[in-house]
């Protein structure tokens, strides 16, 4: 328990600023623009718990690939240094510049690696063709909406200006296309010579690039799997 010298003692407190999003009061599209603000957040939460979860080497290559983006984005900030918009609307920056913007840069690289995983990736299969098209279309659209919906965000908050927000929208989807390529000619080829290392088995990490639709396969395999062990055990019961 704090004692009453700590409690008066003056200190220069500050906020952790890395989900720290201002509106003004009382915009209730502004509030709900913030909010979409801190998707990049949630997206990163999620790849985190994808990666421990499921250990598919794909999904550590898209990762990587997000933190690169990333780095590329504070490179581009410091070399052109072009100040905010707005630089005294704002209590809390986490940094001076803006061009590009990292929301922007982020949300588009995410959204272009996923159309390209989608249509080029993922491996078409015979049955119900129009049904996976037709999901892919929903998705992309629903990603694509996402994505400028951050992007505005940006604008209306006056965190960024339209030049800084688009670039970074540029950029991202360049680097999406470029870790893609890479991903894709390769790394892919060395998946399973990475998936057989010692050390990937330790981690169970596994590479699932050959399995035309993960989500169909581990469905079937567990229901099997299930099937299987209640017959045991209805087996030894008897």
């Amino acid at each position: 328990m704090a004692t009453v010298d700590e409690c008066t003692a003056s200190a220069l407190w500050r906020s952790v600023s890395l989900t720290h999003v201002e509106y003004p009061t009382g915009d209730f599209t502004g509030q709900l623009l913030a909010y979409s603000s801190l998707l990049p957040v949630f997206i990163l939460v999620g790849f985190v718990t994808l990666i421990v979860f499921k250990r598919e080497l794909h999904t550590i290559s898209f990762f990587g690939g997000l933190v690169l983006n990333e780095g590329v984005n504070w490179l581009l900030k410091n070399i052109f240094r072009e100040p905010r918009p707005c630089r005294g609307a704002h209590a809390t920056l986490t940094t001076e510049y803006g061009m590009p913007s990292s929301h922007s840069q982020f949300i588009w690289f995410f959204f272009m690696y996923s159309f390209l995983f989608l249509y080029f990736r993922m491996h078409q299969t015979n049955n119900a063709r129009c049904l996976e098209l037709l999901w892919r279309h929903i998705l992309s659209t629903c990603l694509l909406s996402v994505s400028a919906f951050v992007s505005y965000s940006r604008v209306y908050l006056l965190y960024h200006s339209w030049s800084q927000v688009i670039n970074g929208g540029v950029a991202g989807s360049i680097m999406a296309v470029a870790w893609f390529i890479f991903t894709q000619e390769l790394l892919t080829p060395l998946f399973p010579k990475i998936a057989a290392w010692p050390i990937s088995e330790f981690f169970l990490i596994r590479d699932t690039s050959l399995i035309p639709n993960i989500l169909w396969f581990e469905y079937t395999v567990t229901r099997a799997e299930a099937r299987n062990r209640q017959r045991k055990l209805g087996t030894k019961l008897q």
